[in-house]
């Protein structure tokens, strides 16, 4: 079937990517083709070499690798038994090792990487090794692949920072096929507008913690990822909608006959992809400027989450691609918000992949001239592949065509007819810095916010005020030193149900940070991720309480009304933030905070870069048409 024609405006953003990465891409991909070598790799390798990779293997498996006929799959997981999103992945290997040898394939559990869970360490000191811990995942990938004895890997993992690591780690090995394998949503359990509302009152002491434990257990209750539409189901998108997954893989329930036949056929597909057969499929040529700039219409066309305007960019960086918020802006500008999913609507995921979920959503986007269709993945050549569903008829695992229409419109809805014309991610500018908002779960009425300023140097210092009954008034919270370098950029969670009840009362009130919000953050207007943060000469740093500031996410600005005549004379303000540098392991991260790149950059704690100054295609196109 032929796509729609292209939206001009996506064909001019992915040009100005490939315009604005072509040394850097050229540059990756000539490593990568220099890697791939003739035959398997472990007919390179020493006797001495061989052996070792080889000796624990049992009979039948070592006489293959031997041999050097069969291809070896790498298996690199993040499974432990505390995250309900990886627990299910502790079966996963002995299925995957089985479906290889019937595909003619050996597999090795080549190396397991650290896995943290935001929910568990939210408003907690471990929250600030988060964000770092993506750039380990992504070392510790290297480490298991260092072995340089495979021909595939098979990614194992789920949640906010592990996919993105996963994923780098796996890019700087690109010449190898690689196939994510993921374990699916928990099953649904009470309404998110329930928990919502439990933690409103709790947060005004109308209810008690054994009320708030409750309501949070019977939500996170079971195996599998959280069912709101956050980082870790952001990530399970873009690896769909990237050509990463097998088709339909993201969101099946975990320890179902389905999900156990899905992880079996990922295992026979990455047999099937390696450079020993016909059909090679190397990483390297799957992520490429389309596919990252089809990862972001997802994520508008979803209302995804806000951490993705970090790990986007550090995941094309690592493909030797350069992208940054003028590319979200532009595309949000045209995709229209097709998903209502929590925190953007009542529904959960398992709701979303019921109304037609990712098939619905990529054929009707291909359909619409909204994605890049010409593109390689693992399951084949076009992103066609992906407007099918997986199904088990008579026990064999099969594929079918995407309903043709939304089975629950509430939930899921044509481009044609979307919930909104845009996808609901902004980029903000002016004398505060760049930052991004997520307007998606935001109501109109609230999406502009102009009052003082309410400086606080933690989330902590906000909670405190509002216990105190100081914050029942319009303000704008300024919460700073929250960025990489300071104290390794957590999320700032828990000041949503203080502002939401505080908003709910009828105040005018915004947030404005240098630290992170997630896919959760809410409905308050927030101006996020503010780049150059306070610790690398932000100018948030000069801001003061009773500065008036402005927040329009409808004109993309944020600023603070001081005359420049004063502004440029304040000095920044200087906090001490020795607290952040002990504790909890954190001292063993302090040269990821002093190396750390800015939000916009990746927040990568390696190869940081400077961002080359771009041209707003929409504006470009308002000027050439004058």
């Amino acid at each position: 079937m032929q796509h729609a024609q292209l939206h001009p405006v996506i064909a001019a953003v992915t040009q100005r990517i490939v315009t604005r990465s072509a040394p850097l891409r050229s540059a990756y991909l000539a490593r990568m083709k220099a890697a791939k070598l003739a035959g398997t790799v472990r007919s390179h390798m020493s006797c001495t070499n061989l052996a070792h990779a080889f000796a624990a293997a049992d009979h039948d498996d070592k006489q293959q690798l031997r041999a050097g006929r069969w291809p070896n799959l790498a298996i690199v997981s993040a499974y432990n038994d505390m995250l309900s999103a990886h627990q299910p992945l502790q079966h996963y290997p002995e299925i995957i090792k089985q479906a290889a040898r019937k595909a003619g394939a050996v597999a090795q559990y080549a190396g397991g990487v650290p896995a943290m869970c935001d929910g568990v360490t939210q408003g907690e000191p471990g929250m600030e090794l988060s964000l770092f811990s993506r750039d380990v995942i992504a070392m510790a990938t290297a480490v298991a692949l260092s072995h340089n004895s495979f021909d595939a890997v098979l990614c194992l993992g789920v949640c906010d920072k592990i996919v993105p690591g996963l994923l780098m780690g796996a890019l700087h090995f690109g010449h190898l096929p690689v196939i994510f394998v993921p374990a699916g949503p928990m099953t649904s359990g009470i309404s998110n507008d329930a928990k919502a509302k439990t933690r409103q009152l709790y947060a005004e002491g109308k209810v008690g913690r054994e009320a708030l434990l409750e309501s949070e257990a019977a939500s996170y209750h079971g195996a599998g990822t959280c069912t709101f539409y956050g980082t870790a189901n952001s990530n399970q998108m873009l690896m769909e909608i990237m050509g990463l997954h097998l088709p339909g893989s993201a969101f099946i329930n975990p320890y179902t006959p389905l999900r156990d036949a899905l992880t079996a056929a990922a295992a026979a597909r990455a047999a099937k992809i390696t450079a020993l057969g016909d059909e090679y499929r190397p990483l390297c040529d799957i992520v490429d400027e389309r596919s990252i700039v089809n990862g972001i219409i997802g994520l508008h066309a979803t209302g995804g989450s806000t951490n993705h305007t970090i790990h986007m960019v550090a995941i094309a960086r690592a493909a030797g691609i350069l992208i940054n918020w003028d590319d979200f802006a532009d595309l949000s500008a045209v995709i229209p918000l097709m998903a209502k999913v929590y925190p953007n609507g009542k529904a959960d995921v398992n709701h979303f992949h019921a109304a037609g979920g990712m098939a619905y959503l990529i054929a009707n986007l291909l359909d619409n001239g909204l994605l890049h269709g010409d593109v390689e993945t693992v399951a084949g050549h076009g992103l066609r592949h992906y407007a099918q569903e997986p199904v088990l008829v008579d026990g064999a695992l099969s594929w079918r065509d995407a309903p043709a229409q939304s089975l629950d419109d509430t939930i899921l809805r044509p481009a044609s007819a979307p919930f909104s014309a845009d996808g609901g991610l902004r980029l903000l500018t002016g004398n505060l810095g760049r930052s991004v908002i997520k307007v998606s779960s935001v109501k109109p009425e609230h999406r502009i916010v102009e009052a003082p300023a309410i400086v606080f140097d933690s989330q902590e210092a906000v909670q405190s005020a509002f216990k105190r009954g100081e914050l029942k008034r319009d303000f704008v919270a300024v919460v700073r030193f929250q960025g990489p370098r300071a104290n390794g950029m957590p999320e700032l969670h828990k000041l949503t149900p203080a502002l939401g009840v505080l908003q709910d009362e009828g105040f005018k009130v915004a947030l404005i940070t240098d630290g992170r919000m997630s896919g959760a953050s809410g409905k308050v207007p927030a101006a996020i991720h503010v780049t150059p943060e306070c610790l690398a000469g932000g100018p948030l740093a000069l801001v003061r309480s009773g500065d008036i500031i402005r927040l329009d996410a409808e004109t993309g600005e944020c600023f603070v009304r001081v005359p420049p005549s004063e502004w440029e004379l304040r000095s920044p303000s200087v906090v001490d933030t020795s607290g952040n540098e002990h504790g909890m392991g954190r001292e063993l991260f302090t040269n990821a905070r002093l190396h750390a790149a800015g939000a916009e950059q990746g927040a990568q704690i390696y190869a940081p870069y400077e961002m080359p100054q771009t041209v707003n295609v929409l504006e470009a196109d308002k000027v050439e048409a004058a």
